[in-house]
């Protein structure tokens, strides 16, 4: 290779390496923690602790928010409860479930008679139609778990960061919006539910009424526990944040336990996909140069 030709190449790599390192730099800066917070402002955000305590003015924005969340979960219908629980709050969520799940059968019904032909197509699109009206409810249910097990593992940490407000001098409502702030980078869907609370509370709700719709939303067994030891930290008069240290205390040992029963179904997990795809590999790898010599070998003997 030429010279000029080397010093063209090696160009070329800086100049793509230099505007790959920038592109990831904006992107990487842009989503930081500290950068969102600098960015963020009282008016983008529902768990902003300056709000106007005037009536007049809390009215709009509560109600502006309150379009966006249930009143209480008694007042949901069966559709709604199981998008919460899957984190789906939005107006037109249920209306676009449900052409999804009228639309799905009969799109597959009739893709299946078209490219099969009608006796054949009917069979196999009745099948698949059942396949498409079930595909909905599966994706719900799933992301209702997935839901579960994300609040799940992000409570421990969010009692931590309560206990730390508490204790700094803070309510028990400011130390949940506090809380909602904080962990809206790293856990979102907790931080949500715990926003959901605040903006209850702040309408008017009792909070030990918020707490527990917060339980009926989240079907959590941890945040069940939670709510009932905060009712009765409310209603003996006891202390809060010993409470809440017992609580996190608890939380932190059942997502560890399920941590090791996820690592100790890793092995039995592991069966499948070794002797579907790892093994007949290695067979084919150690044994085929011997079964390619015995061949040849029979071959050559003419048998």
């Amino acid at each position: 290779m030429t010279p000029e030709l080397i010093f063209a190449v090696f160009a070329l790599f800086m100049s793509v390496a230099i505007a790959a390192g920038y592109v990831a730099f904006d992107v990487l800066s842009r989503r930081a923690p500290a950068r969102q917070r600098l960015h963020a402002t009282p008016n983008d955000s529902v768990f902003a602790t300056n709000l106007p305590l005037d009536s007049r003015e809390l009215d709009p924005r509560l109600a502006r928010a309150s379009r966006f969340l249930p009143k209480s979960p008694k007042d949901m219908s069966r559709l709604r409860k199981r998008m919460a629980r899957g984190g789906i709050r939005g107006p037109m969520a249920p209306v676009i479930y449900t052409i999804c799940e009228l639309g799905l059968p009969l799109i597959a019904l009739v893709l299946c008679i078209y490219f099969l032909g009608g006796g054949r197509g009917l069979l196999i699109g009745a099948f698949a139609a059942v396949i498409g009206y079930m595909l909905p409810g599966l994706w719900l249910s799933r992301q209702a778990e997935k839901q579960k097990k994300i609040i799940a593992n992000g409570l421990p940490d969010a009692l931590d960061l309560l206990i730390v407000c508490v204790e700094a001098g803070m309510g028990l409502d400011q130390a949940i919006t506090k809380a909602a702030e904080e962990l809206a980078v790293s856990h979102p869907a907790l931080s949500e539910e715990l926003g959901i609370i605040t903006t209850e509370v702040r309408a008017g709700k009792p909070r030990m009424e918020a707490f527990k719709n917060f339980a009926d939303r989240t079907k959590v067994e941890d945040v069940r526990q939670l709510v009932s030891v905060l009712v009765q930290t409310d209603r003996f008069g006891t202390s809060v944040s010993q409470a809440l240290r017992t609580q996190a205390e608890v939380s932190r040992t059942k997502r560890r336990q399920r941590a090791e029963e996820r690592a100790a179904k890793l092995g039995v997990k592991l069966v499948f996909p070794l002797v579907f795809f790892l093994f007949p590999a290695m067979y084919v790898v150690t044994l085929g140069p011997a079964v390619i010599k015995f061949v040849r070998f029979f071959a050559g003997m003419g048998m």
